[in-house]
């Protein structure tokens, strides 16, 4: 579904930062300068969601996971709701420095959160101490608070989308290391070389946050609805040849008869 710039304007996306505060490699994306702030040119926007959303939605058709990624306060609950959702990882807390880098060790502690569940499920929780269960607790609670959204992702994410690449740039520096394709909103005050697929927007505003992981969520979920008919046909190829046998097994008998 085509982006509309009406409603992209309707949001606010148009927004940018303060003329003094500007990158100057945004100026592509930069339409006119109003009251000291830079507007955002907002059919480019249109066309860049677009562009963003079809290869986000090949990523997911093909079974890689999609890690979004927005710390700041008017996002985060933005991104849970959106990411969780179409089932993608998220971070919206603190971003654990070597998330991507040093992906074995987080994946460690992913499993030492199944590890106590596991304990307390088989009883070996209740034989520690009282003190010991306590602090098992504090721990299981703080593992879930920062990795519980990202359980699922057994294996480094086929993509990063990002809200304010500046507030993000050490999740930004970890996908650059290891090419991972980075999809970003990019507001007026930072540098989209650092993005592969840049979304020129407002990146403060909460209803234009919501306007573009809406589009966003919504290819997504495209890209896996695509994948789960493709397996469905799969499936189906195998069956024919079984259900012709069941069907052709009847009439055999009969011939004999």
């Amino acid at each position: 579904m085509a982006v509309e710039v009406k409603e992209l304007l309707e949001a606010g996306v148009h927004f940018g930062h303060l003329t003094r505060k500007w990158d100057p490699n945004m100026a592509p994306y930069v339409y006119m300068e109003r009251n000291g702030i830079h507007i955002i040119n907002l059919y480019k926007t249109a066309a860049k969601i677009d562009e963003a959303g079809a290869a986000l939605a090949k990523i997911a058709a093909s079974g890689r996971k999609i890690l979004f990624v927005a710390t700041k306060k008017q996002a985060k609950d933005i991104v849970a709701e959106k990411a969780g959702g179409i089932n993608m990882p998220y971070i919206t807390e603190r971003w654990p420095g070597g998330m991507l880098t040093n992906f074995v060790t987080i994946r460690k502690a992913v499993k030492k959160m199944a590890s106590i569940d596991r304990m307390k499920k088989d009883g070996t929780f209740m034989t520690l101490s009282k003190k010991e269960r306590l602090q098992v607790d504090r721990l299981r609670a703080k593992l879930e608070k920062n990795l519980g959204s990202i359980s699922d992702m057994t294996r480094l994410p086929g993509a990063l989308f990002v809200v304010d690449i500046k507030r993000e740039h050490i999740a930004i520096k970890e996908a650059q290391k290891l090419n991972i394709p980075i999809f970003a909103m990019v507001d007026t005050n930072s540098d989209p070389r650092q993005v592969d697929y840049v979304i020129p927007a407002n990146d403060d505003a909460s209803k234009s946050i919501n306007k573009i992981l809406t589009h966003v969520a919504d290819a997504v979920s495209g890209g896996l609805a695509e994948r789960k008919a493709e397996k469905a046909a799969v499936v189906a190829q195998k069956e024919a040849p079984k259900a012709e046998a069941k069907q052709a097994a009847p009439v055999a008998a009969e011939e004999e008869e």
